[in-house]
C-alpha cells in the first residue's frame, strides 16, 4: 500500500512539473539543454533558408544570440534547435510548445497577442506592392482588374480587402503557400502584383534571377511592428527575450546585423537587398516597447 502511494505521489509530482514546464520556458530550456525557434523559410532577409537545415538572417541570427544570452543567464549550456513554420501554423506552434521563441516576419497585433505574447519590436515595417517593372502598375489604384499575389495567413489579406473597399475597384487575389510561392506567381506571370512587407519583397527580388524586372511601388499600405512571439504568461521567458534584445540594441549587434543582411551581398546569389535602417525600426531599438500595429496605424 505504501508503494502504490508513493508511486501516486511520484506521477503526481511529474505531472505537476510538466504542467509548471508548460509556462516556465525557462525551466523547459534548462532541463532539456535546447531552446526550439520557430524560423522562415523566405520571409526575405529577416529569415530565409539555404537549404540542408540551414537558417539564416537578420531575425534568426539575432534568436540564436537571444539563445546565448538566455544560456548565460540560466549558467548551463543550451543549443538552438531549428523548427521551420510558415505563416498559417508559427502561432499553433508556439501554442502548442513546439516552438519556444519564433522569430520570423510576425505583425504584433491585437487578434494575435490573445494567443501569444510579443517581445518587443526588432522591425518597422511597411506593407508595400511588388510588380513587374514593365506592368504600368504604380499605385494600389492601379490593381483594378488585376490579380494580386498575397501569402495565406498573413496581414497583408485583411490589408488588402480593406483596401479593396475603400478604393471601389474589383481585382483577383490568388494565396501562395509562402512567400517564395507568392512571388514565384509575380515572376511566372500568373499574378501582376505581390503585396507584402517591404523587405520579404526587396529580398526576394534580390534573390530572383532577373533583379532588374521587379520593382516596388505605392505608398505603404500600413505600418507593422515585427516581433518574436513566446507563450502567453510566461514572464521570466519574456523578460530575458527583452533582456537580450535590449542588450543587442544598445551594443550595437542589431545595427551590425542589419548591416550584414540588409546593405552586404548576402547568400545564396550573393547580392545586396539594399534595404537601409529606417528612422522608426531605430526608434523602436532605442525606446524599447511591443505596441501593436493598431497604435501605430491610428
Amino acid at each position: 500500500m505504501k508503494k502504490h502511494l508513493l508511486a501516486i505521489a511520484v506521477m503526481a509530482l511529474a505531472t505537476g512539473s510538466a504542467m509548471a514546464q508548460a509556462n516556465d520556458t525557462l525551466a523547459k530550456v534548462k532541463s532539456s539543454g535546447s531552446l526550439t525557434l520557430g524560423v522562415r523559410e523566405s520571409s526575405g532577409a529577416l529569415g530565409y533558408t539555404l537549404g540542408d537545415g540551414k537558417y539564416v538572417g537578420f531575425h534568426t541570427e539575432m534568436a540564436e544570440n537571444i539563445t546565448a544570452d538566455i544560456a548565460k543567464l540560466l549558467g548551463s549550456k543550451v543549443e538552438h534547435k531549428y523548427q521551420p513554420v510558415t505563416s498559417q501554423n508559427r502561432i499553433p506552434l508556439v501554442v502548442n510548445g513546439t516552438v519556444d521563441l519564433e522569430c520570423g516576419s510576425t505583425t504584433n497585433d491585437l487578434n494575435r497577442q490573445k494567443d501569444v505574447d510579443f517581445a518587443n519590436t526588432t522591425y518597422v515595417e511597411q506593407v508595400r506592392i511588388a510588380v513587374n517593372a514593365k506592368s504600368g502598375i504604380n499605385d494600389v489604384k492601379d490593381l483594378a482588374g488585376k490579380t494580386v499575389a498575397t501569402t495565406t495567413g498573413t496581414t497583408s489579406v485583411q490589408l488588402l480587402r480593406q483596401n479593396k473597399r475603400a478604393e471601389g475597384m474589383e481585382f483577383k487575389n490568388i494565396m501562395g503557400k509562402d512567400h517564395a510561392d507568392s512571388f514565384l506567381l509575380l515572376e511566372t506571370g500568373r499574378a501582376d502584383a505581390f503585396v507584402m512587407d517591404g523587405s520579404i519583397l526587396a529580398g526576394n527580388i534580390s534573390k530572383s534571377k532577373n533583379a532588374a524586372d521587379f520593382k516596388i511601388v505605392g505608398e505603404p499600405l500600413s505600418t507593422e511592428p515585427i516581433a518574436c512571439m513566446v507563450r502567453k504568461n510566461d514572464p521570466a521567458f519574456l523578460k530575458a527575450v527583452n533582456d537580450s534584445i535590449t542588450r543587442q540594441a544598445k551594443d550595437g549587434t542589431l545595427a551590425k546585423l542589419w548591416d550584414k543582411w540588409f546593405i552586404q551581398p548576402i547568400p545564396p546569389a550573393n547580392v545586396a537587398v539594399g534595404l537601409p535602417l529606417s528612422d522608426a525600426t531605430k526608434d523602436a531599438w532605442n525606446n524599447p516597447n511591443n505596441k501593436p500595429k493598431e497604435e501605430y496605424n491610428k
